[in-house]
């Protein structure tokens, strides 16, 4: 599994014209799934996710992972992080999860995400999204689990 992070000042995701997740300070998640990853890879990103020192501490040094500073993870699933771009200049999805696969694994790493962490909101799988973010930095990391 893969995870864009982005640590923002707010961030949401609108479906539809209608918010269906939103965060104040936190970390905005694009998150691809591909072939052969399984729970233990969701376990591992969900770790990553919620330790991951990105946040500044006073020092202004990037010591502080979310749960220290009290900030909110919101996660979008986003199929396209599993592309491979190395050849040409389409796209190629081969290396994605089948998108049921994909589905289960994403709702997956919201449950725990969710019994882990009350400050848990999330994107629609497979919908059309606008997401709108204020990047704080920017700051912005790829995880790979």
């Amino acid at each position: 599994m893969k995870a864009l992070i982005q640590r923002v000042r707010r961030a949401s995701v609108v479906v539809d014209q209608r918010t269906v997740g939103a965060i104040d300070r936190g970390l905005l998640a694009l998150v691809g799934v591909e072939k052969g990853d399984d729970e233990a890879a969701a376990d591992k990103l969900l770790h990553k996710l919620l330790h991951y020192r990105v946040f500044a501490d006073e020092a202004d040094k990037m010591n502080l992972d979310l749960q220290q500073v009290d900030g909110g993870l919101l996660l979008v699933s986003q199929f396209t992080l599993a592309a491979d771009t190395r050849k040409g200049l389409r796209p190629s999805f081969s290396s994605a999860a089948p998108p049921a696969e994909g589905e289960r694994l994403f709702h997956y790493l919201l449950d725990r995400a969710r019994a882990a962490w009350p400050k848990v909101a999330c994107g629609e799988f497979a919908a059309n999204m606008q997401v709108e973010l204020v990047n704080d930095g920017p700051v912005t990391f790829l995880l790979e689990s």
